[in-house]
């Protein structure tokens, strides 16, 4: 295979560990980059961040995947740089890797819209360490309040505050409702659930916006009735040590109150409208789930790029003006010519890494390129225990059957069958205890909080 093509891939996600799949029986050399060992099924991620399953339950080594392939060849590492002229990559340790076609998908991380000092004290939810890091703040919040004597200070511990309504935060919300009602109810005596405050803060007027208004509100209601307060057309303004500030309209605030106290207004907030509060709740656990920037890698290929950092990719997902390069997944923005654009999910990028392998195989059979067209096959959140909504063209479904539908589906999805097989398992022992199978706390967080105690 001297003379094969050398394709190079950046990202184990979706988009480019299909785009591996398909092409590796093909004869041609293949070299997948991605700066963690394995491939992660993200859509579960918030179940380890929320101590459901154990990350190993949905990841899988890559060279594990790839074993039996010789003509491919993985490397951990990070890409750093892309050299169109000279058809080469660089890594972190200058190391360069040449190419006859690139393909780029190296997923997106968490925005906080400018904001970036907010992350140390509101974590994403993105890879595997987002998750391990959420899972111990939960974790480490009612350890704290097990042992706070003090009703008020307890109330700082049993207060949850998850940002964004899209999948990610109703998933999130919901589940840490279920665990803390339920499983963390038993394990801590003197946790209070008259105390607990699990609150989903929610930008536009309703969660879960891009499906059905009907599923959208069903969703809402099902999270208010275990326990969720959600708030609407609220936007944060400020993530410290302390918790986290709010301005929301007046007619959104919910009927009762807000962690423990009443809305309070912020008398120094400035240019607020008449109908208007900022309000500030103290907690030690905010998670963030509102906004997604592409990888940084993009503006290495110094080509016009969206606000949101993603690069509007040609009809057959190649870079304008360079055919040999490829931008996939959640890093590429796509438009079908009926104005469908791809959305930034796994069927997505699945589809992308499947499409630009035909692409690969018609350059080298000499034929021309096929231009690219999303099928939707439908979209499907869970809520919580035998709670979810699916939405699959014109048909709505909710409840258990919907909850049955979005287990079936991601469990296929899932790389190797042990992964399956004990994702199930963990799922069905979840189903009859509430208890999931990985509420480990592997460093010592007392001290996570010292300017807090300080002041305390």
């Amino acid at each position: 295979m001297e003379n094969s093509k050398h394709i190079v891939v950046v990202g184990a996600g979706f988009g480019g560990l299909r785009t591996v799949q398909k092409l590796c029986k093909d004869p041609v050399e293949i070299t997948l980059v991605d700066r963690t060992n394995h491939h992660l099924f993200q859509p579960l991620l918030y179940q380890v961040a929320t101590s459901a399953l154990a990350p190993g339950d949905i990841a899988m080594p890559a060279r594990g995947i790839f074993k039996r392939n010789k003509n491919v060849h993985v490397r951990m590492g990070e890409v750093v740089d892309v050299d169109k002229e000279a058809k080469q990559i660089h890594m972190e340790n200058g190391q360069p890797i040449p190419y006859d076609y690139l393909i780029l998908a190296p997923g997106s991380r968490h925005s906080y819209f400018g904001n970036d000092s907010w992350e140390e004290f509101a974590p994403g939810l993105k890879t595997l360490s987002d998750a391990l890091e959420i899972r111990e703040r939960i974790l480490m919040s009612f350890e704290k309040a097990e042992r706070e004597p003090d009703p008020e200070k307890r109330k700082r511990h049993e207060t949850f505050v998850v940002v964004g309504g899209g999948p990610t935060g109703v998933e999130l919300a919901g589940t840490i409702a279920e665990i803390s009602t339920k499983t963390m109810r038993e394990d801590y005596e003197h946790v209070d659930l008259d105390l607990l405050e699990i609150i989903l803060v929610e930008g536009q007027s309703r969660i879960l916006n891009t499906y059905d208004k009907t599923l959208s509100e069903k969703a809402a209601r099902d999270l208010e009735k275990m326990g969720v307060k959600v708030m609407r057309n609220s936007m944060v303004t400020d993530v410290n040590e302390r918790g986290v500030r709010i301005k929301v309209r007046e007619s959104d605030i919910p009927d009762d109150t807000i962690a423990g106290q009443e809305f309070r207004v912020d008398a120094a907030a400035n240019g607020q409208s008449s109908d208007t509060k900022e309000v500030f709740i103290e907690t030690g656990t905010v998670i963030w789930g509102a906004g997604n920037a592409a990888s940084p890698l993009l503006r290495t290929l110094d080509v016009p790029l969206e606000k949101d950092g993603r690069l509007r990719v040609d009809a057959d997902l190649s870079v304008p003006g360079h055919p040999e390069i490829f931008v996939i997944g959640d890093a590429a923005r796509q438009m079908n010519p009926d104005g469908i654009e791809t959305p930034a999910i796994a069927p997505g990028a699945i589809q992308h890494g499947d499409h630009v392998a035909r692409v690969i195989r018609a350059d080298m059979a000499g034929k021309q390129r096929p231009e690219f067209a999303y099928f939707d096959k439908g979209s499907m959140a869970t809520i919580g225990r035998a709670r979810a909504i699916a939405q699959i063209r014109d048909w709505k479904f909710s409840g258990f059957f919907a909850w049955i539908l979005w287990s079936v589906v991601h469990v296929f999805f899932l790389i190797g069958f042990r992964n399956r097989f004990r994702v199930m398992a963990e799922w069905f022992w979840f189903y009859l205890t509430f208890r999931g199978g990985s509420r480990l706390i592997t460093r010592k967080r007392m001290d996570y909080e010292p300017a807090l105690q300080d002041q305390e």
